[in-house]
């Protein structure tokens, strides 16, 4: 088994020193933390696996292909395979968990 606690998981995202860290990864699924500062700028470009994120805590928006919406702690957001897509007008730190679908990259 491997267990993650969210506090544990920022803490090391913190010493990382990079806005995604990855702590789970295994041929069918990935999971990483990602977060973004206030007014920050999401240089994410599509992916070649489905995601979801789950919004731990901040505010802010969320483009996938056309549509934009607002999220905050407690959304959760599907983005298919190969859709652009990217975080913006962030008003609060931003935390989020991505989770892929198979593993990150895999089908590249």
């Amino acid at each position: 088994m491997e267990a993650f606690e969210i506090g544990q998981l920022i803490e090391r995202h913190r010493h990382a020193g990079k806005a995604y860290l990855e702590f789970l990864r295994v041929p069918s699924l990935s999971m990483g933390m990602y977060r973004l500062p206030v007014a920050g700028v999401d240089l994410q470009s599509p992916h070649t696996e489905d995601e979801v994120y789950y919004v731990v805590s901040g505010k802010a928006q969320i483009q996938v292909g056309e549509e934009d919406r607002s999220v905050a702690a407690g959304s959760i957001v599907f983005v298919a395979a190969h859709v652009p897509h990217r975080f913006h007008s962030i008003a609060e730190d931003l935390t989020v968990l991505a989770f892929f679908a198979p593993a990150e990259y895999s089908q590249a």
